[in-house]
């Protein structure tokens, strides 16, 4: 089998803890490319996962100053080698690599026991163009249990505004009509940059009814 991000032929190795585990696991990646992505370890900012900071960064405090208190966490730093497994998967379509991240995001969301998932939508026209959520895609490769309870109007991509843009722009969300949200919900979305997709929905989610929101992306 190739890795699915270089297309070089994988090594399968069978390790002790496999042995013990009777664990037989599918290689996707190598280990070159696996390692290109960077986990955001322990220095980041507490509120939203931003890396390299010890303190509430800039956009979390514009969110702080809105009234919204920003519970978030991710996985990995948004580097080159995440902008380009993004720019593959959901710009080219290569809907195979929703595979690759799928263990680690099962045994990271597994953790919210009390929370129903929730995933973030695209807008019709856009999924009719792409094809797929790639939100929805990374989810359903967990195996996890989640609502598709929101909608989204047809606006400009947030990939063409520049930062002052995301945070200003018109908010494109709605509940589909006759749902009734549950108390505990954990956002999910695939890309966190200023917060304004996954901040915004959690202020309407709290007006809808919500008790207790937290927001989970995997990168950052």
């Amino acid at each position: 089998m190739k890795c699915l991000l270089c297309a070089k032929n994988l090594q399968k190795e069978i390790t002790f803890t496999n042995l013990l585990c009777f664990k037989k696991e599918e290689e996707l990646v190598c280990e070159s490319c696996i390692s290109s992505f960077e986990s955001i370890g322990g220095n980041h900012c507490p509120s939203c996962f931003k890396k390299g900071l010890s303190t509430i960064c800039q956009d979390c405090q514009f969110w702080c100053k809105k009234g919204v208190n920003v519970d978030h966490r991710a996985l990995y730093s948004y580097n080159q080698a995440m902008k380009e497994y993004f720019s593959r998967y959901k710009f080219d379509g290569d809907y195979l690599l929703r595979k690759i991240f799928s263990e680690i995001l099962q045994k990271e969301l597994k953790k919210y026991k009390n929370y129903q998932i929730v995933i973030v939508p695209l807008s019709d026209q856009r999924l009719k163009s792409r094809g797929f959520n790639q939100v929805e895609g990374l989810m359903k490769e967990t195996g996890l249990t989640y609502l598709d309870i929101l909608v989204k109007k047809e606006v400009e991509a947030s990939s063409s505004k520049n930062r002052s843009d995301r945070l200003l722009t018109e908010f494109p969300f709605l509940l589909k009509d006759g749902v009734k949200p549950p108390k505990n919900i954990l956002l999910f979305d695939d890309i966190y940059t200023t917060g304004t997709t996954l901040n915004r929905l959690k202020s309407m989610l709290l007006e809808a009814g919500c008790q207790n929101i937290k927001t989970f992306s995997l990168a950052r």
